[in-house]
């Protein structure tokens, strides 16, 4: 078996596993308190924010998947990884809300603002979150590593191996070592997207050889037939909705030593994530004018990342390839290990089994809790072999509980009723529809998301005015911490707010939006600056992606 991989692949394999570990444990030595190890103290500079939004929001198979898209169908299949690319200007104005909610997990944010019955309904989503992405990612990282080792490892001994490595650092250094080491897995993901296409354009003759030899069809950036105009919009608004309720997001951007390292952390550590879908779209590229030169074609379109990894590098490159893919998945991993824990210890073990006790006890809970969900999500990976439907119900049910969230932070007359309903009412609409036309559940249609989205705002509005109002006295304290801007002071380590007009938050203050009046801009003055920086990010990016192809 080892004779598949040269010695030097190996070797950066190994080294790999050793600096990972090595972080790890040197970022471990600042884990005091469960605020240190569940949140890292609120400490981050935007660097290490940054390195978790686009190490935890990265995965293995995004490549595989999108250049086996661009080989089949076109360089306009890089909208199918791109569909976040306009909602990604939004979390500059999001990244905040994170911030002032001053909590470990979002299931605490839903027991202020709804009480311990949806903080109850959110945790039970959340874990179930974790359990199947992690499986999934797990899996999904086994299999693509054992196809660039040529079989030389078996799919199930990488998730094995992986699991370790993150188990480790993890549950010794919490979220100081998911962060430093997501940081420099970061670096290796960024090598992952780009390191096949310098080779590969040496092989075909560069761009000039791409255009040559692919159809104007192939090389356009108009959308295919099955991903429109009206699908991206929906796939828009369902990542916009469903970003603020997946579970990890809270503890990955509320992190930042104040809100300006959360707004670059999210924002920009997502931008990097778009960048690197360039490379991902371009090797597809490279593939597809290998073999039209061969005359080859593949069985399986996502069996092009593999081919262009066994024809293009060589000894020691192989290696680093896969120690990339290791890193693409790890970096997320880890951080769901820290963040269920969190979840279960702060939403259920703390005030229903055991109150009371110290913080060192907590800390434990959460630290056995991290691993019981990692072997829970091992065993899925081991023993599911279908895998896409995990993703499809944890992103698509995070949709319809984002509108309870959305709702919670800009509408104060929403309450626990119509939260419920809305989940409720959606999701429900939504299997129901998606099995009476394709005869199953986990389909994503984007008239059949729109219909039941509609569903879910018709319940939380109706629900909500039709029963009595949440207890005013328990919600001024949620919306004051929403209006007061805060920052960890360096010299103390204290929370200190903002006294500086121009940091109120759009989507708080959603109904309060008068664009005729010069009190608006003044009031919104950050969010509206970072909104108009960050779509002219998109619009550059757009432009890279089409002026990439006329180099020579």
């Amino acid at each position: 078996m080892f004779n598949l991989l040269h010695w030097l692949d190996w070797l950066v394999i190994a080294l790999y596993f050793v600096i990972v570990l090595l972080v790890g444990f040197l970022a471990s030595r600042r884990i005091k308190n469960t605020g240190d190890y569940f949140l890292g103290g609120r400490s981050f500079s935007k660097w290490l924010v940054m390195g978790q939004a686009f190490g935890v929001g990265t995965h293995a198979e995004m490549p595989v998947s999108l250049a086996g898209a661009v080989y089949q169908s076109g360089y306009s299949a890089i909208w199918y990884q791109w569909k976040n690319l306009f909602i990604t200007p939004f979390y500059w104005i999001l990244a905040p809300i994170f911030r002032r909610f001053r909590r470990t997990t979002t299931g605490e944010v839903y027991e202020d603002r709804y009480g311990r019955f949806m903080a109850a309904v959110y945790t039970i989503f959340a874990l179930s979150y974790f359990l199947f992405n992690m499986g999934a990612m797990l899996k999904g990282a086994g299999k693509l590593v054992s196809a660039a080792a040529g079989g030389a490892i078996t799919p199930n001994s990488v998730v094995l191996a992986m699991t370790v490595a993150f188990l480790t650092y993890a549950a010794v250094g919490g979220k100081f070592a998911t962060a430093w080491t997501d940081f420099f897995q970061g670096f290796l993901i960024i090598a992952l997207s780009f390191m096949l296409i310098p080779m590969g354009l040496a092989k075909i003759g560069g761009f000039a050889g791409v255009r040559e030899t692919l159809s104007p069809q192939m090389l356009s950036l108009v959308t295919p037939g099955d991903v429109g105009v009206f699908t991206i919009v929906m796939l828009t608004i369902n990542g916009l909705i469903g970003i603020v309720a997946q579970p990890h997001i809270l503890p990955s951007v509320g992190t930042g030593k104040d809100e300006t390292a959360c707004r670059e952390g999210m924002a920009y550590g997502n931008f990097i994530k778009r960048f690197c879908t360039i490379g991902w779209a371009l090797v597809g590229l490279v593939v597809a004018v290998i073999l039209a030169h061969s005359g080859e074609r593949l069985a399986d379109r996502e069996e092009a990342f593999g081919y262009a990894t066994r024809h293009l590098l060589f000894p020691g490159s192989i290696g680093l390839m896969i120690a990339c893919v290791l890193a693409a998945n790890m970096s997320t991993c880890s951080a769901f290990f820290v963040d269920s824990g969190a979840l279960f210890t702060n939403n259920f073990y703390r005030p229903y089994l055991s109150p009371g006790r110290s913080d060192q006890h907590y800390l434990k809970i959460g630290r056995f809790t991290g691993i019981f969900t990692t072997v829970l999500g091992v065993i899925f990976g081991l023993y599911v072999t279908v895998v896409l439907e995990a993703f499809l119900f944890t992103e698509t049910l995070a949709a319809f509980m984002g509108i309870s969230m959305i709702a919670g932070v800009s509408w104060r007359r929403a309450n626990r009723v119509g939260a419920f309903a809305s989940l409720i009412v959606s999701s429900g609409v939504f299997f129901w529809v998606t099995h009476r036309q394709f005869g199953e559940f986990l389909r994503w249609d984007p008239t059949n998301f729109g219909v039941s989205l509609v569903a879910g705002l018709a319940a939380l509005v109706s629900g909500s005015l039709l029963t009595a109002p949440e207890d005013e006295r328990r919600l001024a304290p949620f919306f004051e911490r929403l209006d007061t801007p805060a920052f960890r002071d360096p010299a103390t380590g204290e929370e200190r707010t903002l006294h500086e007009p121009g940091h109120d938050l759009l989507v708080v203050h959603l109904g309060e939006w008068r664009f005729w009046e010069p009190e608006f801009w003044k009031r919104f003055r950050v969010d509206l600056k970072g909104l108009a920086i960050n779509f002219g990010i998109v619009v550059a990016l757009v432009l890279l992606a089409k002026a990439i192809l006329y180099l020579p």
